[in-house]
């Protein structure tokens, strides 16, 4: 028996899967996002704990059994977290997250100081990565900054508690800007190009590999075994990865979580962050990915059920279905710019837009502009992708949008690709943790451990809207420079 656990965003979620690799439980546990300014987003990871032994508890009332079984435990979490602790390992502050944007200035400070930045690391310095956030805290919080002895991922700070070890994996190392992602190492240089040394950094480890066993009181508590194994895991885009079995080079799969992520599988490290693509290193051993990501998914809908006033998210896919197919070639156009943009605008102040909005519009019409906005997201990721020469073959579909399959007709039809649903899918990266726990603990081949789970329909595209999509696609395109220019005018 194995346990996945995956930090979220918005929730902690844990899972259970025997050694045949079904699901035996699942159990989460809410998180919620504080912004106090604009631009902002923290949690504090406290809360992180509570949730973690809530789902924890939760699992132990229901399968008290299977818990009891658990030999390994994989991690995986929302990646590039600031969490800053002291030399007693306090946290100074609230962690400051992947979709925070107040670091636009540190970003161009900091590839100045590191002409060499996107060669070493493989990416461009984007404000929701780690390091612009120590630039941040150090120019605006100078005593906290001091008093930093060592920089943890959010699923790294959650090892700790759960080990008393501090220690990080190569997938979510990489997301740092610290990471030489070919060496699959500390850079000392780029270190230094923010004040610090690899004395503030974790100890590294494959994500396959065993990281720490989990502390006696916990296992105790718990009602575990005392020599639970807790692997190296991955950051949430790896682990999910792993768990629908894309391990070899040109597999993808394509998440429609609270963000959005293209996620291809490469044979070496391949950068090419020109166009706002990430390379980062895989949670499997001599393997690297390239991803696009859209900061707003998702979440989109969540915040159009929100201000609409919508019982729930389903019940605004529900009324889009009810309402048929109406004539959307004049309906709005969407951007989904909410927490501004990674790939390719890498564009931190960027805004969400309703383009075309009429007496005659209907919230259902707000619905579909909202998932076809997020897919025309996605085609601008796919398209910085294909650019930069990376093959994609087969893209699998996870995360909590997998449910939706009008959201995957819409897709499938602006990428202009089949999409493959597979059992598990909506499970995410707890069920990639878990695969990384079972290799840890029982150093199986990956090839058997990470097989695609069974597939249980494929989306083709529409050909009847190819054509009306590749025009509402320019319109899209059209928005964002314009809505660039006004702003820029406005803050002049």
């Amino acid at each position: 028996m194995f346990l996945g656990l995956d930090l979220g965003t918005s929730a902690v979620k844990a899972l259970l899967v025997d050694d045949a690799d079904g699901v035996v439980g699942q159990a989460s546990a809410a998180l919620r996002v504080q912004r106090p300014q604009p631009l902002w987003s923290e949690q504090d990871p406290a809360d992180w704990w509570s949730a973690t032994q809530q789902a924890i508890g939760a699992l132990r009332s229901a399968h008290g059994v299977a818990l009891a079984a658990v030999r390994g435990i994989g991690l995986s979490g929302q990646m590039h977290g600031a969490t800053l602790l002291d030399a007693a390992d306090r946290v100074l502050r609230p962690c400051i997250l992947w979709n925070d944007g107040r670091s636009g200035a540190e970003c161009a400070l900091l590839e100045q100081r590191a002409p060499r930045l996107r060669a070493i690391a493989g990416n461009q310095a984007m404000p929701g990565f780690t390091a612009p956030k120590l630039l941040w805290i150090a120019a605006h919080e100078p005593d906290v900054f001091r008093a930093t002895a060592h920089v943890l991922l959010p699923k790294d700070w959650l090892r700790l508690q759960l080990t008393g070890e501090r220690v990080s994996e190569m997938s979510d190392a990489a997301g740092t800007l610290w990471l030489d992602v070919a060496r699959r190492a500390w850079s000392a240089e780029l270190l230094a190009a923010t004040d610090l040394d690899e004395r503030a950094m974790p100890r590294l480890v494959e994500g396959s590999a065993p990281s720490g066993t989990l502390r006696r009181d916990l296992a105790a508590a718990w009602g575990m075994r005392a020599d639970v194994v807790v692997a190296g895991g991955g950051g949430d885009n790896a682990a999910g990865a792993v768990g629908v079995g894309v391990v070899q080079a040109g597999d993808a799969f394509l998440s429609l979580g609270t963000s959005g992520v293209l996620f291809v599988v490469t044979a070496q490290f391949t950068a090419a962050p020109a166009g706002g693509v990430h390379a980062f290193c895989h949670a499997l051993p001599a393997t690297w990915h390239q991803m696009s990501v859209i900061l707003s998914a998702a979440s989109c809908l969540r915040w159009l059920g929100g201000v609409s006033g919508a019982a729930t998210e389903a019940s605004l896919l529900e009324e889009l279905e009810l309402a048929g197919a109406s004539d959307f070639a004049t309906a709005p156009i969407f951007l989904p710019y909410l927490s501004g943009e990674r790939t390719p605008h890498n564009d931190p102040d960027a805004t969400g837009a309703f383009i075309g909005l009429t007496h005659a519009t209907t919230r259902a019409d707000l619905t579909h502009a909202v998932l076809e906005g997020v897919a025309f997201a996605f085609a601008d990721g796919q398209d910085a992708l294909t650019d930069s020469g990376t093959p994609i073959a087969r893209v699998s579909v996870i995360s909590g949008g997998a449910h939706s399959r009008l959201w995957g007709r819409i897709l499938a039809s602006v990428l202009q690709r089949p999409l493959h649903y597979r059992a598990g899918g909506e499970l995410g990266s707890a069920i990639g943790a878990a695969r990384l726990a079972r290799l840890a603990v029982t150093a199986e081949p990956i090839s058997e451990v990470c097989a695609p789970p069974t597939l249980l329909g494929t989306i083709e595209p529409d050909a009847t809207l190819l054509a009306v999509y590749a025009e509402r696609r320019a319109a899209f395109r059209a928005q964002y420079p314009a809505l660039r220019a006004a702003r820029r005018t406005k803050a002049c």
